[in-house]
């Protein structure tokens, strides 16, 4: 892990869950790392939490639906650190339902932050990496998608855009910029329960959640892996989920 002291990642959705996760994983190993979020006061704790540990944070809130807060994002990293190495594109958001319920404005708040969220990142540091000749995307996508099953029909959809973006760009790059995209599965968040509208899916999604999901470290594990490889190495797909999970 040598070669990430002193390296600087941005990561996206970082106030809770997973991104927080990976946030705390990367300053837990020496990358200082900019947090962003659209909870001001859960990003604060965030920060305060790494900063407790020896680590270094700055926080930043972000609407990732927004083009404007991202190239922000990225001169708060160039302006605090003077360099960006990493971006985790990790927020996302799931409004599960039958697509004869219509809920298109869940439908819509998925597009905004799933892929216009992931690509308005990409937008954003893409310029500064091909400055300096090199730089790491990990997107954060979903076993939704891997395997479609109902009422999950729009988000997987969501994701599989994500996915195809993913390697149309590897294929595009002439791998001075590497891309990553990790699908994680059940995992220990509270997602899972906010993505339902009801109090049965909410049951539903609790148990799922109880009985098979893994801790957000696992997927923190995976970026480490991912972004800690040489330089002529790209880990291009990472899947993760449960054991349990079919």
């Amino acid at each position: 892990m040598q070669n990430l002291k002193e390296k600087v990642a941005a990561v996206t959705g970082a106030s809770a869950g997973i991104g927080k996760a990976i946030a705390i994983k990367l300053a837990e190993n020496g990358v200082k790392v900019i947090l962003a979020a659209r909870n001001t006061e859960q990003l604060e704790k965030v920060a305060e939490e790494i900063k407790s540990n020896g680590g270094e944070a700055v926080f930043l809130k972000t609407d990732v639906s927004n083009k404007a807060d991202l190239v922000q994002l990225v001169n708060v990293a160039i302006t605090q650190f003077g360099k960006l190495d990493v971006i985790v594109n990790n927020a996302g958001v799931a409004r599960i339902s039958r697509i004869d319920e219509l809920d298109t404005d869940g439908w819509d708040e998925m597009i905004d932050i799933n892929i216009k969220g992931t690509l308005y990142g990409m937008a954003a540091v893409i310029p500064i990496f091909k400055k300096q000749q090199s730089g790491h995307i990990v997107n954060i996508i979903s076993t939704s998608g891997i395997k479609i099953v109902p009422t999950q029909g729009v988000y997987a959809g969501t994701k599989n855009a994500v996915r195809t973006i993913i390697e149309a760009f590897r294929q595009e790059s002439d791998g001075s910029i590497r891309i990553t995209g990790i699908s994680p599965g059940y995992i220990k968040t509270d997602f899972a329960v906010k993505s339902v509208n009801t109090e049965e899916m909410k049951t539903v999604a609790s148990t799922a959640v109880e009985e098979l999901a893994i801790s957000p470290e696992a997927i923190a594990n995976a970026v480490i892996y991912a972004i800690s490889q040489p330089k002529d190495v790209e880990v291009g797909d990472i899947v993760i989920r449960p054991s349990k999970q079919n």
